[in-house]
């Protein structure tokens, strides 16, 4: 059985669930400030899911390719869609500052 890591708080889910769904109803920091009641319920349209992801999920689909693509977020950042991830092992996650959860600083190498 796969287990989510966030916050330092440890969930166990099945192999298969939609990430989103498991970091609800654990009660997991998933939206920040007024995320909480403008989100898009998982249709993966408005990118307030976004989330740093350590493990193995499924592969992007179109939608999350497509919202990852524009402003505010950048898709070079490697943020995810938790609504379009499938736990396929493991996981630990990182919840960014931002509305979007997108503010994640780029390291210059």
């Amino acid at each position: 059985m796969p287990t989510v890591t966030i916050d330092k708080q440890v969930i166990e889910c099945q192999k298969g669930d939609n990430l989103r769904n498991v970091l609800l109803d654990a009660g997991a920091p998933l939206y920040n400030g007024f995320a909480k009641q403008i989100h898009c319920r998982g249709l993966g349209t408005c990118g307030t899911c976004s989330i740093e992801i350590e493990g193995q999920v499924t592969p992007m689909t179109r939608v999350e390719k497509w919202r990852l693509s524009f402003p505010p977020h950048e898709i070079e950042l490697g943020l995810r869609l938790a609504c379009q991830c499938r736990v396929e092992g493991n996981l630990v996650l990182v919840k960014h500052s931002g509305m979007w959860g997108q503010r994640r600083e780029v390291s210059e190498s």
